[in-house]
């Protein structure tokens, strides 16, 4: 999923969560803050940015607009409880984030199907019965494979919250 912003100037003095690592610089999951940005005369931006854990200092040059918004996103809850998390975790969090239905479960679906199909072919060799069990396990695995990417993506961010709130005296289950 992308952020798109409208302007670059709408991302000076907000912290970013980096998605994906660049040119040996920041590693897609640490929170970087944008200090500065200037739009190039040849429609690219440069971005002055500052990673925040290590207080060091880069300049990252863009395409675009939306290539920025591809690299960095703003992310209000990793960056106040960045310290929590280690960095697998928070790439494991920008992993799940991205997630979605055509991305995820569609490929392991249409896979699913064109073995239950083949399978039932060439088992049922095309009679009635067949069809019918074709059909139905269609369903089944379609429902089964939906349910699962709810529950993984509801339990990894279930675990996040409940490592977060450990010391609040309230417990997520």
């Amino acid at each position: 999923m992308t952020y798109m912003l409208d302007d670059i100037d709408e991302a000076i003095d907000r912290k970013f969560l980096v998605t994906k690592t660049m040119n040996n610089q920041a590693e897609a999951g640490t929170i970087v803050h944008i200090m500065g940005a200037e739009n190039e005369k040849d429609g690219s931006i440069s971005v002055f940015y500052r990673i925040t854990y290590t207080k060091q200092d880069f300049v990252i040059k863009f395409d675009s607009l939306k290539s920025f918004c591809k690299w960095a996103r703003p992310d209000n809850f990793i960056a106040r409880h960045y310290e929590s998390f280690n960095i697998k975790e928070i790439q494991q969090y920008i992993k799940i984030k991205d997630r979605n239905f055509t991305n995820f479960c569609l490929p392991i679906i249409l896979g699913a199907l064109v073995i239950i199909w083949a399978l039932c072919m060439l088992i049922g060799k095309g009679s009635g019965g067949a069809v019918v069990i074709g059909i139905l396990m269609s369903v089944i695995a379609a429902v089964a494979i939906i349910l699962v990417y709810r529950k993984t993506k509801h339990d990894a961010m279930l675990r996040l919250y409940s490592k977060v709130s450990s010391n609040w005296g309230v417990n997520f289950k």
